[in-house]
């Protein structure tokens, strides 16, 4: 299975994955499920076998498909129904969200950097950018966008955790200077997508998930072939932080990239309404991720 490659100059990344077994190592579940997203002979049966093996995972994956975020008509009481209703490319992606949300749990440090206000905008960006994935005219993927918005910030996952002053002290540089990525570099030794991209490839996440990881800043630098998904996510990353807040010490202060926007086909003007859209669906996915 080809997962991509981050490439060279990444010491300081892969340093940093080797060295936090605690978060390097994803649940055993989490990787199986992983591993039926990319297999195509994948069927609900072997999802459901490896979900019921985990009560809790279950529940919570429950709480999630019964959430505002889906609206389906009734409540749904079986991962099965789920799959017949959701589909199963959604329904695994909400088993890997699911068992993701207990790494946002680092807490704060200092006054400009809060684990929890991060997975709030990682939950804000993954609702948005199912939203900008619809809206550029690509369903087809809506399900994985909603998946790489959840993981794209990852990688400042991986600074707290392997140096939490070094990260402290690179916060508190950004927030003076407004410029988060040299504030990593001088502190940390790469940036957060550096960190993220290295640390999804560990993970073993598909390809597509570590270009997003790598690149959700400069989404154009990325293989034509690869490059709508890390476009999404670099749009619905700042259509998120306008909406909802949380962290956003990385984002452009002026929005989201003309030329990325072009790429995905999406006018300047057509921005509101789909900001409109993404306040809706990020109000009905607080819901559904406080659930998982």
């Amino acid at each position: 299975m080809d997962h991509g490659n981050v490439g060279g100059g990444h010491d300081a990344a892969i340093s940093a994955v080797q060295d936090i077994s605690h978060i390097a190592t994803l649940p055993e579940v989490t990787v199986q499920i992983i591993e039926m997203v990319e297999d195509p002979g994948s069927s609900a049966r072997d999802l459901h076998r490896l979900i019921s093996a985990d009560p809790a995972l279950t529940a919570r994956m429950l709480k999630v498909v019964n959430s505002a975020f889906y609206g389906l008509p009734r409540q749904i009481a079986s991962i099965n129904r789920a799959v017949s209703l959701l589909g199963l490319n959604a329904v695994k992606n909400i088993a890997i969200a699911a068992s993701l949300a207990k790494l946002f749990r680092g807490g704060s440090v200092g006054p400009h950097f809060d684990a929890h206000h991060l997975w709030a905008h990682s939950c804000a960006t993954a609702a948005a950018a199912r939203t900008v994935a619809n809206a550029s005219g690509r369903k087809g993927v809506a399900d994985e966008a909603f998946l790489a918005g959840l993981v794209h910030d990852v990688g400042i996952l991986v600074e707290l955790q392997y140096d939490r002053a070094r990260f402290a002290a690179a916060i508190e540089e950004a927030t003076e200077t407004g410029n988060l990525e040299a504030a990593e570099l001088a502190n940390l030794g790469d940036t957060h997508e550096g960190f993220g991209a290295v640390l999804c490839e560990h993970w073993k996440f598909p390809a597509s998930l570590v270009w997003v990881a790598g690149h959700h800043h400069d989404p154009l630098t990325v293989p034509e072939a690869n490059r709508d998904l890390p476009c999404i996510i670099h749009v619905a990353d700042h259509l998120a932080g306008g909406v909802a807040g949380g962290f956003t010490l990385d984002l452009r202060s002026d929005g989201p990239d003309p030329l990325v926007l072009e790429a995905l086909g999406l006018e300047r003007s057509a921005l509101g309404e789909i900001r409109s859209a993404v306040a809706e669906a990020i109000g009905n996915g607080d819901e559904m991720m406080a659930a998982a």
